[in-house]
């Protein structure tokens, strides 16, 4: 989700009711594209942190605070000359678009008031930090664009200063509905890019938002609108507008069935029906928790991804290797008909004549006649031993694949939990312990080294159910078996998607009967923190931890139970509280 004119809308009501009217108290720049300026308003401090990243520009509050290099950047130094303890007097959006103009008022060297602009233009690789004049002249900015690099317009010192207008846009917030059905309406694109490609400040998101709000698919052709849905579409529009006019935003971020940040918006995204949502009471909560988390689960998906590979070959060798030994294990099924064709020979087969190529005799097992074949050039003792050497063969092999099934099973079952454990990895602590589950089982070579990096200690998460009742959650195997083996004591509840891959939950039951609320919500956890965490529903075994078994020489986190309870649940943990330990 790109910063878009009504995210900036949103940014600008919040800036107006807390920095506007504070002194601007210090001045940095962490970065080379990048300010963080201290205000101080209302006896409260605010960080404010502006970045022109051409991959992330951002701006919002943070309680954060960055290192700064020795020696100040040329801007930041020109900066705190003009506005250090200078005061802001407004913050205003131009036309809706993605730009943002503060506007300061300081003394100068001779005490006299003077006026200068600092512009946030937040507009993907293009965005810059510009500082003007009184009279709107280019001071400086962050970024310097000649005419080399742009020739729509120039960025630098001593050049007047004016909005890009790189596309034929119009202020939503202006429209009237004879612009918009005129113009707007007969585009020949789809609806949704009809509005966006038209209106500034909308972004594709907002633009398949208010089709879905006007129950109209983004993707339909503009000019295929009735008149009536025309009127639908418009008034729609016109209210989402209202309510940014109107400064009644409501930041939050939607979630995706991974717990992942899908999309963030400053308006109710009613397109994602059912989807987890989370409000905040501020834009800059949004862009910070969204940026965050979205950066930490890149983070982590690309330190793993080496893991995931190596699980994910594995995985799909042992599954081959299943499907061989099976089809071999249906081969051995005739073995029994060749047992029957031995004994049968030495039954009826005495009185046969040299050369016999089959004979007919009836089976006593199921009263039906049947045809054996045999080989001429052998006696009728010899074709007997011959079937009986078959059924000896197929039955030695039977017993060996049933063995060597029950290994491989096991063995898809252990990466299939290991897998998920990658999937509920959160830090890096999590993914050593992954490495080193799968250097110990030889999916890794062992790796010597003098100098290991210090990770803190990965530990299951903790929640507590809403009737007090404290619940772990195993992260990974190693974290299964501690669980279940050594934390967990004989009375408490231990809790498994049944037949799948999954993490071990544990409830401490302190010795009392547990409320069916408190079963209920381990079971959300043990289904969501599974394979099946994408189920309509999971079933899910629970029983008390003393009737769970460890069998000698298992994998880690492998466990035998003859004797459970079972519950089906929807894997949604919303509502439950996550302890931070």
């Amino acid at each position: 989700m790109a910063f878009d004119g009504i995210t900036i809308a949103n940014i600008v009501k919040e800036l107006n009711e807390t920095i506007v009217g504070g002194k601007i108290n210090k001045i940095a720049q962490p970065e080379a594209d990048e300010l963080l300026l201290t205000i101080k308003n209302n006896k409260t401090q605010y960080r404010l942190l502006i970045s022109a990243s051409a991959s992330l520009p951002l701006i919002y509050f943070t309680d954060k605070n960055k290192v700064s290099p020795l020696t100040a950047p040329n801007f930041c130094m020109l900066l705190r000359k003009h506005i250090g303890n200078g005061k802001i007097t407004a913050v205003t959006q131009p036309d809706m678009e993605r730009v943002i103009e503060m506007q300061i008022e300081h003394l100068n060297e001779l005490g006299d008031l003077c006026f200068k602009t600092l512009v946030i233009e937040i507009m993907g690789k293009h965005s810059n930090i510009i500082f003007l004049n009184e009279n709107r002249m280019i001071l400086d900015s962050i970024k310097h664009i000649s005419c080399n690099v742009s020739s729509v317009r120039e960025v630098l010192p001593g050049r007047d200063y004016f909005l890009p207008q790189t596309q034929e846009k119009q202020n939503p917030l202006t429209v009237t509905q004879e612009f918009f059905f005129e113009t707007i309406c007969t585009k020949p694109v789809s609806i949704a890019k009809g509005l966006y490609t038209s209106l500034t400040g909308i972004s594709p998101c907002i633009a398949e938002e208010i089709c879905y709000r006007a129950s109209l698919d983004g993707g339909d052709a503009m000019q295929s609108l009735s008149e009536p849905a025309k009127e639908h579409l418009f008034h729609t529009f016109s209210r989402v507008m209202e309510d940014v006019q109107e400064g009644h935003f409501l930041p939050n971020i939607v979630y995706n069935e991974e717990d992942e940040p899908l999309e963030y918006a400053s308006i109710p995204l009613t397109k994602y029906g059912a989807a987890p949502v989370r409000e905040f009471s501020s834009i800059s909560e949004v862009l910070e928790a969204y940026y965050a988390q979205k950066d930490k689960v890149t983070r982590i998906r690309q330190k793993s991804s080496d893991l995931r590979r190596i699980v994910q070959t594995a995985l799909e060798r042992n599954r081959k290797k299943l499907d061989l030994q099976e089809k071999q294990m249906r081969d051995t099924q005739k073995m029994d008909k060749y047992k029957v064709y031995g004994e049968l020979i030495n039954t009826y087969g005495y009185n046969l004549e040299p050369g016999c190529k089959s004979f007919s005799a009836l089976n006593y097992y199921t009263n039906e006649e049947i045809t054996i074949p045999l080989d001429s050039t052998m006696t009728p003792q010899e074709n007997a031993k011959k079937y009986f050497d078959k059924y000896n063969k197929l039955k030695r092999t039977a017993q060996a694949l049933e063995e060597q099934i029950e290994d491989t099973r096991n063995e898809i079952l252990h990466l299939e939990s290991v897998s998920t454990a990658l999937d509920i990895a959160l830090g890096e602590s999590d993914l050593s312990q992954i490495k080193e589950e799968l250097t110990e089982c030889g999916y890794l070579k062992k790796h010597y080294s003098k100098k290991k990096k210090a990770l803190g200690k990965s530990k299951p998460l903790h929640y507590i159910s809403s009737d007090g009742y404290h619940i772990y959650v195993g992260k990974n195997n190693y974290q299964n078996e501690e669980l279940t083996f050594k934390f967990a004591t004989g009375n408490d509840w231990w809790f498994h998607a049944k037949k799948m891959a999954g993490s071990h939950v544990i409830v401490k039951s302190n010795n009392e009967e547990l409320p069916d609320s408190t079963f209920e919500e381990a079971g959300r956890l043990a289904a969501y923190y599974s394979s099946g965490r994408t189920a309509p529903k999971v079933e899910i075994d629970y029983i008390q931890k003393k009737h769970v078994k460890k069998p000698n020489g298992s994998k880690p986190g492998f466990v035998v139970y003859y004797t459970n309870y079972s519950l089906m649940i929807e894997p949604d943990i919303s509502g439950l509280t996550l302890v931070e330990d």
